[in-house]
């Protein structure tokens, strides 16, 4: 059986993971996902930081960081 990216197990077809989630729903079977450690303030805060850091940059920072993203993307194809 595959695991999440938490660790978590997860049926490996298409079915089996719909039969699970139809069992988590009526209450048969307990989701077990765990707690990320992180504290709601510290979700908040992070969620900001992009947006701020974006908002503080100029127009032309933005542009040269997308075009060096987009080389690095599409550069070897």
């Amino acid at each position: 059986m595959p695991t999440g990216p938490k660790g978590q197990k997860r049926p490996a077809d298409v079915i089996g993971n719909a039969v699970r989630v139809m069992r988590i729903a009526t209450g048969e079977e307990t989701d077990d996902t765990s707690d990320d450690g992180k504290s709601a303030a510290a979700k908040e805060l992070g969620s900001k930081g992009g947006k701020k850091r974006a908002a503080n940059m100029t127009p032309e920072r933005r542009a040269e960081i997308a075009r060096d993203a987009a080389k690095k993307r599409w550069g070897s194809r």
